[in-house]
C-alpha cells in the first residue's frame, strides 16, 4: 500500500476521534454556563465563511481549519486577556473546581462513549462472532513445546479463570506474562480429555520479551484454515499476466515443489525476485505449465519476488472453529461497555508495568505504525476500519487522563488541588508542570517514534 493511502486513512481517523474529544469539552461547557469562544475542527488559522459561522447567545465561532489533525476548544479565561465584568462569572478561572473538571472529563469521556457506541452498532447488527482457542502450529523446543501444549489443544481456562475465544487467551498471557509469568491452563485434547499445562516463565527479562507478542514468545499459534493457492485476482501486464495465469487458476507446484497453501506459494515464490519459475497450475480440472519472470519488490529494504497476483483475502473457518451470537440492543450495549472498560483497564495496567520495566517499550506505537494500521484496516473493510477506530478511540480516552499537566489528567489535577487548598496553584508551580508534562510526552513520542523506525528497518 502506499504512503499517500496510510497518510489519508490515518489523517481521517485521528481527525475524527480528536474531533469528537473535543466536542465533548465544547457540549459540557456550555452547558455547564461557561462562555465558549471557539470550536475550531482542525488546526491553524481558522478559515473564512462560509466555512465558519457564529451560533447562539454567546456567538460562538464555529470554525474550520486547514491542518486536519484534531481540533480545540478556546473557552474564556481571563489569563489569557481581558474580561469584560459582565462576563467574569462564566469565565474558566471563576466556574468551581468540579465544574472545570466535568469539562476536562468531558473530552476522554466523549470518547469512551464513541467506542462504546461503536462497538454496540456493530455487535447488534453483526452480532458477536467468537473464534474457539484451539491451538495450531508449536514451535519445537519453545516455552508451550516443553509444556506439553500440542496441535489441536483447546484452550478452555487460564489460572482457573474460564476463556471463550481467542482474544481472551492473548489477552490473558499478556497479563500474566507482564507480572508473574505462570500461567495454568486448562486445555481440552482432541480425545475429549483435559489435563494441565504449565507455561512458568520465571525470568523476568524472558517476560519482558514475550509482552511484545506472548503467543510466539511462548511458542505456539491459534490453528487457521489453510488458505487455497488460487488467484483470486491477477494485475494486467504483471508477471503471472504476462505468463498468460487467470483469476481462478490453482496453483499445484513451483519448481517441482509441491504447494500446499497459499502461504507456502508465497514461500516459495519471494526468495527468487528477477528470476524465472516454472508453476504448474490446475484450470478447469486441466493441468498446465509455464515459466513466469518473477518482479523485483522493495520490502522494507529487502528485495523480494512477486508474480503479481492476489489469492484469497478471507478466511473461511469450519463451524466447529466459531460461535456466532444474535445480540439485542441493550445487550449490545452491555457488551460494549464491559468489553471497552476490559480494554481501557488493560491498557492502565500494562502502562504502569511498563513504567515498573515489566513490559517492553517496544509496545509503545508511534504515528507510522499508527498510520499503517490506519490504512490496513480500511482495506480490509468497514468493519475492520471501525474496529480500528474503537482501539484508538480507548486509547486517545485513556492517554488524555494520564496525570501530566499539559493533557487533561494533568489539568484535573491542578483543580483538584486547588479544590484542596482553597486557592489557586501559582502560576509558577504551573509553569513548571507544563514544562514536565512537555518533556514527558516528547520523551513517550520518541520512544514510539525508535520503536516505529526499528520496525520499518526489522
Amino acid at each position: 500500500m502506499s504512503v499517500v493511502w496510510y497518510t489519508l486513512w490515518f489523517v481521517i481517523a485521528v481527525g475524527l476521534l480528536v474531533t469528537v474529544h473535543e466536542f465533548g469539552h465544547f457540549w459540557v461547557a456550555r452547558r455547564l454556563g461557561f462562555k465558549v469562544l471557539r470550536f475550531s475542527i482542525g488546526f491553524g488559522q481558522p478559515l473564512p465563511p462560509p466555512f465558519s459561522w457564529r451560533v447562539g447567545a454567546d456567538r460562538t465561532e464555529i470554525a474550520l481549519a486547514p491542518i486536519p489533525l484534531g481540533g480545540y476548544v478556546k473557552l474564556l479565561d481571563e489569563r489569557e486577556g481581558p474580561v469584560a465584568p459582565e462576563d467574569l462569572p462564566r469565565s474558566f478561572t471563576r466556574k468551581p473546581p468540579l465544574q472545570r473538571i466535568l469539562v476536562l472529563l468531558a473530552g476522554p469521556g466523549f470518547n469512551f462513549l464513541f467506542a462504546i457506541v461503536v462497538l454496540a452498532g456493530m455487535m447488534w447488527i453483526n452480532g458477536v462472532t467468537q473464534l474457539l482457542p484451539v491451538v495450531g502450529d508449536v514451535t519445537p523446543d519453545s516455552i508451550a513445546a516443553k509444556a506439553g501444549l500440542v496441535s489441536g489443544d483447546r484452550i478452555v481456562a487460564i489460572n482457573g479463570a474460564a476463556v471463550g475465544e481467542q482474544r481472551d487467551v492473548f489477552f490473558d498471557l499478556l497479563d500474566v506474562m507482564s507480572s508473574r509469568g505462570d500461567a495454568d491452563l486448562t486445555v481440552r485434547g482432541t480425545n475429549g480429555a483435559t489435563r494441565q499445562v504449565n507455561l512458568d516463565v520465571p525470568d523476568a527479562v524472558t517476560r519482558r520479551h514475550l509482552t511484545v507478542d506472548p503467543l510466539a514468545g511462548l511458542g505456539f499459534q491459534f490453528w487457521e484454515p489453510p488458505i487455497p493457492a488460487a488467484l483470486t485476482d491477477v494485475k494486467p501486464d504483471g508477471p503471472a499476466a504476462r505468463a498468460g495465469l487467470q483469476a481462478g487458476d490453482r496453483i499445484l507446484s513451483v519448481d517441482g515443489h509441491v504447494v500446499k497453501d497459499w502461504q507456502d506459494l508465497v514461500a516459495q515464490v519471494t526468495p527468487h525476485p528477477g528470476g524465472t519459475i516454472s508453476l504448474t497450475f490446475e484450470r478447469g480440472g486441466v493441468t498446465h505449465a509455464v515459466q513466469v519472470e518473477v518482479s523485483s519488490e522493495d520490502v522494507d529494504g529487502k528485495y523480494v519476488g512477486r508474480i503479481g497476483a492476489e489469492g484469497p483475502t478471507e478466511i473461511d473457518y469450519p463451524p466447529s472453529m466459531m460461535r456466532h451470537l444474535r445480540v439485542s440492543p441493550l445487550s449490545a450495549v452491555a457488551r460494549a461497555g464491559e468489553e471497552s472498560w476490559d480494554m481501557t483497564a488493560l491498557q492502565g495496567t500494562l502502562f504502569w508495568r511498563m513504567l515498573l520495566g515489566q513490559v517492553s517499550l517496544k509496545n509503545l506505537s508511534g504515528p507510522v505504525s499508527i498510520a499503517e494500521y490506519a490504512g490496513q484496516s480500511a482495506s480490509a473493510g468497514v468493519t475492520s476500519f471501525l474496529d480500528f477506530l474503537v482501539l484508538i478511540s480507548l486509547s486517545l480516552g485513556f492517554l488524555n487522563l494520564l496525570p501530566i499537566p499539559i493533557l487533561d489528567g494533568g489539568q484535573i489535577v491542578f483543580q483538584l488541588v486547588e479544590w484542596v487548598k482553597g486557592s489557586p496553584m501559582s502560576d509558577r508551580a504551573q509553569a513548571f508542570g507544563q514544562q514536565v508534562g512537555i518533556a514527558l510526552l516528547i520523551l513517550l513520542m520518541g520512544v514510539a517514534l525508535f520503536n516505529d523506525i526499528a520496525r520499518q528497518f526489522s
